[in-house]
């Protein structure tokens, strides 16, 4: 029954891909890259939830010459199945998201025809698993080309298009595109970062909330976790669950976030147009956005405040880390606390360099520091250090002429987030995000061959009818 109420499912996503398809008219060429062989117009590094509905939006737009690359396992990609360590999506299970606004293409629809429609009036939250499953059903129904294993390490011009050397295993390859989406999610702005203290400890002391951790070894162990944000919430909850002694959660502000901004912001004037605002009010909204940082829902806190072995310690920094005979010593605000582990849960450092994809040019990304000055309270070092993108989501010289070919290559991750607010970072902006990434990846692609399309326009002939005149009368 469940099996059949899939299938029927996805001959309904097939019927009305058909119907809503126009117009249908193919419109790129293949390009030849510097090799001869032929080039991709997109490669899409990344297929997680970004990535795919990245592709599905191409994929509607007839630009059908694309790949998608990514470094994990199928399966594996995006944090679902790995660092992602909460029980259930944050979102709301109605949000649509890679979808595109297809009713058929909706998580909804894939988990009445999966499991029922009562079963989808009892979820409150989407499980992780299940959206991982989900997103492999999307890629799978769209036909979205995907390569794992494939890990870009450097991108380079090439005579107008774009040098992509992938890694796979110990061989390297280089592919060619005339354009290429970042959709590295997370890790798009840099490394993970652990204060500096903390990372000179051993490796069996530590370790950042995006590492694989054997959680079953701190059963019985004494855990701090430094941060509190909704990810440091998640890994002393699975702490606290694989059964440790004690897990401390440390926050540095005097109160926890409650507030989720990211909740307000969620309606389609803010996620269609911020990123049409000027420079003084995008950096307002989401300099504040960011200041909040993102909350966390009820249910992330309780997973963690129902162990009698859970301590917040609010105002609370690590000012002092020292591996000692009895374990980690950290030096608090609040006085000393020893552990046996730390986990580290305070995001990532803002570094373009540090990301082989982008060495090569990363000193001439343009930052929002290089381009805008906000007034001396709304001033932030570490938001000044993301990327300023253009209205195409596209990465923008920081001394002009230098590297002019990085035009062609959009970021579509967190880092977009002080450019276009919450674009691909969130399930929630999928909807408006993804159609302005498209339309300024075609409009680029028309533009690059206006030339030729104005050639094949002059030289089209094809008659809609044929005129048959009737035959002449002899004259009376």
């Amino acid at each position: 029954m469940i099996h059949d109420g899939l299938s029927l499912l996805e001959s309904r996503v097939a019927a009305d891909l058909a119907r809503t398809a126009h117009p249908r008219a193919a419109w790129l060429k293949p390009v030849m890259a510097p090799d001869g062989t032929p080039a991709h117009d997109v490669i899409i590094i990344g297929g997680g939830q970004s990535g795919l509905a990245t592709a599905f939006g191409l994929l509607r737009s007839r630009v059908d010459n694309i790949l998608l690359l990514d470094k994990a396992p199928s399966g594996q990609e995006g944090p679902w199945r790995s660092y992602a360590r909460m029980h259930t999506l944050r979102s709301p299970k109605d949000f649509t998201g890679p979808d595109l606004d297809m009713p058929s293409l909706t998580y909804q629809s894939w988990h009445e025809a999966k499991f029922g429609t009562e079963s989808w009036d009892e979820l409150t939250l989407i499980p992780k698993g299940l959206w991982a499953d989900y997103l492999a059903w999307f890629r799978h129904v769209v036909g979205i080309p995907v390569r794992n294993e494939a890990e870009v390490v450097d991108i380079a011009p090439a005579e107008g298009l774009l040098a992509v050397t992938v890694r796979s295993g110990s061989a390297e390859t280089v592919l060619h595109a005339r354009k290429l989406v970042l959709a590295t999610g997370q890790e798009s702005m840099g490394d993970w970062s652990l204060p500096a203290p903390v990372a000179a400890l051993p490796a069996g002391r530590r370790a950042h909330c995006a590492e694989t951790i054997d959680f079953a070894a701190l059963a019985g162990k004494r855990v701090a976790v430094i941060g509190a944000g909704a990810s440091a919430f998640d890994n002393a909850a699975t702490a606290l669950e694989a059964g440790a002694a004690e897990v401390h959660l440390l926050c540095r502000r005097t109160e926890i976030q409650v507030v989720q901004p990211y909740r307000w912001l969620t309606f389609r004037g803010f996620l269609r147009h911020l990123g049409d605002l000027d420079d003084a009010w995008r950096w307002r909204f989401m300099s504040a956005v960011m200041g909040l940082r993102e909350g966390f829902p009820q249910a992330t806190y309780d997973r963690c405040a129902i162990h009698e072995a859970f301590r917040l310690h609010l105002g609370s920094p690590a000012v002092g880390v020292v591996d000692g005979p009895a374990g980690v010593e950290l030096a608090t605000s609040s006085g000393p606390i020893t552990v046996d582990f730390v986990i580290g849960a305070t995001g990532i450092e803002i570094d373009l360099a540090a990301r082989p994809e982008l060495s090569r040019f990363a000193h001439n990304i343009a930052s929002w520091g290089d381009r805008y000055t906000p007034p001396q309270a709304e001033r932030d070092d570490r938001l000044a250090r993301f990327p300023y993108l253009g209205d195409d989501y596209a990465l923008c010289e920081r001394v002009l002429g230098e590297t002019p070919w990085i035009a062609d290559i959009h970021l579509f991750s967190i880092a977009s987030t002080m450019s276009f607010g919450a674009s691909g970072s969130s399930i929630n902006a999928m909807t408006t995000a993804v159609p302005r990434l498209v339309s300024g990846l075609t409009r680029g692609l028309f533009r690059g061959d206006v030339e030729r399309l104005w050639g094949e326009f002059q030289a089209y002939d094809v008659p809609q009818a044929v005129v048959r005149y009737p035959a002449a009368h002899p004259s009376s």
